[in-house]
Formats: structure tokens, sequence, C-alpha cells
């Protein structure tokens, strides 16, 4: 039995709670929560997350008698601790006698206090107290019965161009280069005669402006993850030494670029996440969508936790409007769908003062009698009816490409064709077409594993290392069906432009040489005609691209480059490559992609279910479940399920077809014989 496995069998299936705060309130307040708790279905909580001030509040003087009597408490109503280290929010005596682990941002100022995660991950001090205080915890708590799981720190961040990171960064240096002739080599620093002779002159990139080197750039990102990733493991490390058999995570978040979470995942015992979808945005829930599946991805497609999310409102932007009735639950169940075991919020109850007071919570400030707690308590009597699903996981014919490489590749250095890319938009624009159809998809990396996948998505792989490449080659040539989309393969592992021509490392994969990048003007427009006759428009970029062994599926209409490929079809080895030349209009890419995946011998169950109902199986050896999840507010929806089985949340007999009612949902359980 693994950790987790233990940890589902502790909590009854889901893990159904949030962010516990009790030090924030009179202990009279406590009884009354863990009442409602009860009421409300929670068997679980994250306790601790900020406490620190709390528990140590001054220099080796430590408070536990509140946490004792908590824990105690918590047991006694039957609901388990995921028990936090505090160190993601420092005490202030600990600033104050020790300024130098604030994080030293990149103009030179230090990052004051009064706001969290405010040190330097490098900073020796700071690592030192963080050490003594998870070892304290671990003393006393380790063998506690309510713990069930250890929360390392919260949401790692912090970035700091301060002389602790300078020491750090040269150290980290010295272990991937060896050498300064291999540093230099990598970082071309014959350039603008950026030679380096001895280490002690390496440090951290301050930017005076954006001409910056762009491989020393790269390499402060990955030593920045790398650096944070050395916080965890020290905590990790400390609290495993007590006890072996609790599992260890920390939270991760939605669409973070700091730190690269590929590497994170196998040091914990399930990849976590806190995703606050965004009400105002009606596509908000497409991209929370591609979240859960890179999070089901990250450990091999493991079940995950959603560890954070709101009831309502945030507080955190502009704008910050209120989940309509029923979006809560729809939610929540969408992460379910796509290989979460856990519903977590933050928090349990509402905040009267500080930074998050309108953030909204389990335990709202009007209270138990109010629309978002009896949501709540819906929400959790239906967690226990999805009990059987937890533990399950799904499987999918069709990966995408998503790298932090290659992300900082494109967003972190300046001088590109183009420096206005996002990274994250690209992503989306190449899985919303194959969400919109209801097509299962996995997450990869570079260096991830394609075995067993029929589609591989590759979008805008401007940076690539030669194994990474060659997994992609070696994927095509075996009969796989590569998309991919310009600006990939140009640059290598250290960031220099790869010999021989665009695109570099594709060029034969794609079956065309690149002569020029063309991005376009603001507002510029591109015919674009297909070889069927079909016509669209394209815009943002083009390749000058001259055809070798590839054809072309469409032809720039007008402009210098008329007659041009603008999307190629190229016969690699056993498999096919389509390459798209330019931004084309979002429908034609659509069907282009759509055209791709289902010559590629990949089918969707729920073919032509429309798109705002989303269509999802978790499953294991003796069941499916099929998640039927209606976004549409105003309009219900019929869908053919193709067996029999029995809707999970009504405990309704399902023979044929599910009629979801506005924001409504459905999980059929399916029994194979």
């Amino acid at each position: 039995m693994t950790r987790m496995d233990g940890f589902r069998e502790r909590v009854g299936g889901f893990a159904f709670g949030g962010d516990y705060n009790p030090e924030q309130w009179d202990p009279a307040v406590w009884r009354e929560d863990v009442r409602l708790m009860r009421e409300a279905g929670v068997n679980a909580v994250s306790l601790g997350v900020f406490a620190w001030a709390s528990l140590e509040p001054e220099p080796g003087t430590y408070e536990f008698g509140w946490l004792d009597e908590i824990m105690d408490l918590l047991h006694d109503n039957g609901v388990s601790v995921n028990l936090a280290t505090p160190t993601a929010a420092p005490p202030v005596w600990l600033t104050h006698l020790h300024p130098e682990v604030f994080p030293i941002r990149d103009d030179g100022q230090p990052f004051g206090f009064g706001n969290r995660l405010h040190y330097d991950p490098s900073s020796p001090i700071y690592r030192e107290y963080a050490a003594n205080i998870t070892t304290k915890l671990a003393e006393r708590y380790s063998f506690h019965p309510a713990l069930a799981m250890w929360h390392i720190s919260n949401e790692y961040g912090p970035t700091s161009y301060g002389e602790a990171a300078s020491i750090n960064f040269r150290s980290w240096l010295r272990r991937k280069y060896g050498t300064l002739d291999r540093l230099n080599e990598a970082w071309t620093t014959r350039f603008w005669g950026q030679l380096y002779t001895d280490w002690d002159q390496v440090d951290v990139p301050h930017i005076p402006r954006n001409w910056m080197n762009p491989t020393r750039r790269l390499d402060f990102k990955r030593f920045t993850s790398d650096a944070l990733l050395e916080c965890y493991l020290a905590e990790r490390d400390i609290v495993r030494s007590f006890r072996d058999d609790i599992p260890v995570m920390t939270n991760f978040m939605r669409f973070f670029r700091h730190a690269d979470y590929w590497k994170w995942a196998p040091e914990e015992d399930a990849a976590a996440l806190d995703i606050y979808p965004n009400p105002a945005d009606p596509d908000s829930h497409v991209s929370a969508a591609f979240n859960y599946d890179l999070f089901r991805s990250l450990k091999g497609g493991q079940p995950w936790m959603l560890m954070e999310q709101s009831s309502s409102a945030v507080s955190q932007w502009q704008l910050n409007i209120v989940k309509e009735p029923g979006r809560m639950r729809l939610g929540s169940l969408q992460a379910v769908s796509r290989a979460a075991d856990s519903v977590m919020f933050f928090q349990w109850r509402a905040s009267r003062g500080g930074q998050e007071r309108f953030h909204s919570a389990m335990l709202p400030h009007s209270g138990p009698d109010s629309r978002t707690f009896r949501e709540i308590t819906d929400l959790g009597r239906e967690m226990k009816l999805l009990a059987p699903v937890a533990g399950t996981t799904s499987r999918s014919e069709i990966a995408i490409v998503f790298d932090w490489d290659g992300w900082w590749g494109l967003e972190e250095v300046f001088g590109l064709p183009r420096s206005d890319f996002s990274y994250t938009e690209t992503v989306m624009r190449h899985y919303t077409p194959l969400w919109e159809r209801h097509h299962a998809v996995d997450v990869v990396s570079h260096a991830s594993s394609l075995d067993g996948y029929k589609v591989l998505v590759v979008p805008n792989a401007y940076l690539i290392d030669d194994e990474g490449a060659a997994r992609i080659i070696e994927f095509a040539r075996n009969g796989g069906t590569v998309i991919m989309s310009f600006f990939s393969g140009v640059v290598d592992g250290d960031n220099r432009v790869r010999p021989d021509g665009y695109p570099g490392a594709f060029r034969e994969l794609i079956g065309a040489k690149i002569d020029e990048y063309w991005p376009a003007r603001p507002h510029e427009e591109f015919g674009v005609e297909f070889a069927d006759g079909r016509r669209t428009t394209s815009t943002w970029w083009r390749d000058d691209l001259h055809l070798e062994s590839g054809t072309a599926l469409a032809t720039y209409a007008d402009g210098l480059l008329a007659g041009r490929a603008a999307v190629v079809e190229n016969r690699f080895g056993a498999g096919r490559v389509v390459y798209f030349a330019t931004l084309l209009e979002q429908s034609a890419f659509d069907a282009v992609v759509a055209d791709v995946v289902a010559e590629a011998g990949v089918r969707s169950r729920f073919d032509g279910v429309p798109a705002h109902v989303e269509c999802t199986v978790r499953g294991d050896a003796s069941n499916e479940y099929v998640f039927l999840l209606n976004h549409s507010a105003d309009q219900s929806t019929s869908v053919t399920v193709g067996a029999e089985g029995t809707d999970l949340l009504t405990g309704s007999p399902v023979t044929g077809e599910v009629t979801l009612a506005p924001l409504g949902a459905a999980v059929v359980r399916i029994t194979h014989p």
C-alpha cells in the first residue's frame, strides 16, 4: 500500500475540507467550527500554514498548547489533519534579527515585511530557522492520531537577487558545468565580451534593462526553481526522518512560471494544486481543465490533490465576481472528473481582517444560514457518494507538450523575432479544440516517455534539448502523428541557435527549411487557401518556408509569400507530421487539428456532444465513471451514455440518455462484466 492509498483509506475516499486557521480565533469559536465541519461533511483540514509566529513567538520559545488542543479536538470529531510547516511566513522577529533573510528584488531593493514568502530561498539563516521549527513540529506531532499528511510550506515562489543567491547560483553552476570554459561556451560569453575568468565574477542577473545574456537568464530561472526545491526537500526529509508512512506534499499553483513542476512532482507523494478560475472569464473552466490534466500527468497519471479553490468570490482581482449558484459544485466535480482525489478550499472560516478578509470561505461571514454554506454542505454529502471513484484515473491516446524550459525560453528573455509570446496562451490554443471535442489529453515534458500515444501536440517548442527533440522524432518515425506549430526546434538546451538553418532540430521532421521568420505587423492579415479550396486567414507570424520532403496542405494566397506553404504535411518514417507555419484563424486551426486527430485513429466516445458539456472518464479494472458536466447556465442538454449504469449522485439507473439541467452534473458508474 502506498502512502496515498493509506490516506484515502483513512478519510474514506475523497478528502473534503480546507485551510483552517484557528490561531485567528478565540478558542470558544473552535467548538462551533468542528460542529459545523461535521455538519458539512468535512473530513480533512490543512492546519498551521501561516502559524509560525503563533508557534514560535520569540526565537527558541515555543507555544504548542493551542495546537495540541485543536489537534485533539479535530481528531475527536473525525477530522484528519494535513499539518503544515509554517515556513512560508517567517515571523517579524526573524526578519528584525536577520534582515538578510529578505529576498532582494532585481532592482536591488529588499522585499520588506508585511506580505508572505518574504524570504530568500538561498539564505542559510532562513534555512536554519525553517529546519528548527519543522523539527520541533515533527518531534511533537509525527505520531499524533489526527496527523494524516504533511503539508510543507505553502506556494513556493520567492526569487532573490541578493548575495546569498549569488553564492548559491555559483555552486549550482559549478555542479552543472564543471569548468568555466564550459560555462563560457554555453553562455556564448565572447559575444559582447562577457567572458568569465574566475567563478567569483559570476553572479545573479540583476536587470538594468532587457538586454541580458539569454542563457545566463535561463540558467537563473532553472537555479531558482532548484533553490526552492532544496528548501522543500530539507523540510520533507526532516518529517520523513520521524515517520515514513505519512504522505508529504506541498501546494503548487496554476500556470506558475517560476518553479519547474516536472522536477518537483517526483519528490512528493501527490501533486497538489491551488487554483482560482475567474467567474468573470467565460472560458476559465477550459484552462482549469488543462491544469487538472497537467497535474494528473505530473506523476504519470496518478490522482492528484485539489488543495485550494474558492467557495465563491476571491479578493485578488480588480473585480471579484461571486460564483453563481451551482458553479462551485460544478467546478469541484470538474477537478474530480480529471483525477483529483480531494476537494479543498481556502479557507474554512472567512477572516475578519487581513488582506483576504473578503475572500470567500466554506463558512462565510454570513454564517451557516447562507447560500454558500448550504452549497458546501450539499457538496460534502455528494463527495461521500463519490467515494468509490477515489484512487481511479484516466487514460489518453493524445499528449500535449508543456515544458518549463520552453516557457522560460520564450518569455524570460528579450531579442526574439517577437518578444510578446505567451506560452500559456499558445498551449491553450492547441488544447482547446481537443477539450471541445471531449478528447482525453495527457500533458508531457520534453523528457517524458511518449509510449502509448497516437498523437503528440507540440506548441511553439522554441527551446528543446537534443534528447527531447530525439524523442519527438522517434515518436513520429515509429508511427505517431505530430502536430507542431511555428518557432519550434530553434535553439538547443543552452539557448543557442541550432546550426544548419531553421527549424534546427525539426527540419527533417517537418520536411521543410525556413529561410526567415516573418513576424506580422500590427493588424496585418494574410489570406490562406487549402488544397481542397477552403479559404481562411492568418496573422501574427509567418515562416518563409521552402518545402523539401513535405507537401503543402495550405498556402498563402497573397502578399510577398503568396504560394508558399502555410500548413505542411510530411510523412516521416511510419508516422505523419502536420506543421503550422503561421497563426491560422482559430476555427480553421481547430478544424485541421480535429481532422488530423481523427485520421490518426483517435475517436471520442462523446462525439457530437456540444462543447458546453464536459465529458470525461475515470476508471479502474472493474468500473468506469463517466462524468457529464453542463457548463451552460441557461440550457438543459441530453447526453447518450452508451451503456447501462447508475448515477452515483442520485442513485438512479441510467439506461441510455442523461438529461443535465443548467450547471447540472451526472457521474455514471458502468461496471464491467
